[in-house]
């Protein structure tokens, strides 16, 4: 591709402190969470909730379950076509990434960079042109190509300089499962992920989230009442020490509890065969607020700006270059 798409990476610290920038995604959750007249009181309980849930899951040398607290970046990502390319800087991506504090040592840690992802490019894909492609149809398809762009620009991100100077291990992306699959708890357990699930078929997010390179597990941490999805490269059991992990499922976790309370927040435990319920009565709710609806209606206003300010005015440069080698 002549000009290659360039990277730059923006870090903001995510605390009771934060609120959004007007160039941030504001469907993206933590972002929901920051607004409003109880912002500051959203952060700070989400925070607590994080660093509860993080101490009770590292459990050993930690008698008090205070040893440890979780600190948040978000990553926003910019990209444009070389680094005095054409046209403006466009808004690609923002990510968490977390860092784990020893408050016994001072010690401070890299966390996993991932957890949460949030994408124009995804937005436009499912809010605009999934719709749009199924509007007066009878039967739901999906078009053709669906994904490769975003697959692709995710993969040369994860494989660029900018990604390099910036973290040390690829990122984990830590989803809810999916509500209309059936998921079969498996012999597996892992002392921090926790018990195995298997779904009994693949779903539309899996099949997206594989053209970006990511494979997919399905783990019920000790003391949850659901699995999580962790898409990942490489092998997510060995390539990550305990802590790494730990920061990633209490982060999302906490974060799953408050956007899809009816599935995380039950007060069930996920059995041996599970079905995930987003109309389940029987499940508790946080003190946070969050927007759910909001969320919904913001992205697809945001897929149309992805369409409107970097799908078709490169759309030739585009698809010449998704359908070239990842390098």
């Amino acid at each position: 591709m002549n000009p290659p798409l360039a990277f730059a990476i923006q870090r903001v610290c995510f605390d009771e402190h934060y609120q959004p920038s007007d160039s941030t995604r504001i469907t993206t959750n933590f972002a929901n969470l920051a607004r409003g007249a109880k912002r500051q009181e959203n952060l700070r309980n989400a925070l607590k909730m994080i660093n509860n849930r993080f101490n009770a899951l590292a459990r050993w040398d930690n008698p008090g379950a205070d040893r440890y607290a979780v600190e948040l970046e978000i990553i926003s990502v910019q990209m444009r076509f070389g680094a005095d390319g054409p046209g403006d800087a466009v808004p690609a991506i923002e990510v968490l990434k977390t860092h784990i504090l020893d408050k016994q040592t001072g010690k401070r840690t890299e966390g996993i960079v991932g957890n949460n992802l949030s994408s124009y490019v995804r937005d436009y894909d499912f809010s605009v042109l999934l719709q749009r492609h199924n509007q007066n149809r009878t039967a739901f398809s999906i078009p053709d190509n669906f994904g490769d762009l975003h697959g692709k620009l995710f993969q040369h991100f994860v494989h660029s300089e900018a990604y390099r100077q910036n973290f040390a291990k690829p990122p984990v992306i830590c989803l809810s499962v999916s509500d209309n699959k059936t998921y079969h708890r498996t012999e597996n357990q892992h002392p921090v992920l926790g018990l195995e699930y298997v779904p009994e078929a693949s779903s539309l997010t899996e099949r997206y989230f594989k053209k970006m390179g990511l494979q997919v597990r399905f783990f019920m941490p000790p003391n949850s009442v659901a699995p999580l999805a962790f898409y990942f490269f490489g092998d997510l059991l060995n390539d990550y020490t305990n802590l790494e992990l730990i920061s990633t499922i209490s982060t999302m976790e906490t974060f799953q509890k408050i956007y899809r309370p009816e599935i995380y927040n039950a007060n069930s435990v996920a059995g041996a065969c599970y079905r995930p319920d987003l109309k389940n009565p029987d499940h508790s709710i946080t003190q946070i607020v969050y927007d759910r609806e909001e969320r919904s209606r913001l992205a697809v206003e945001q897929g149309q700006f992805a369409e409107e300010h970097f799908i078709k005015p490169y759309q030739a440069l585009l698809e010449q270059w998704t359908a070239g080698p990842l390098h």
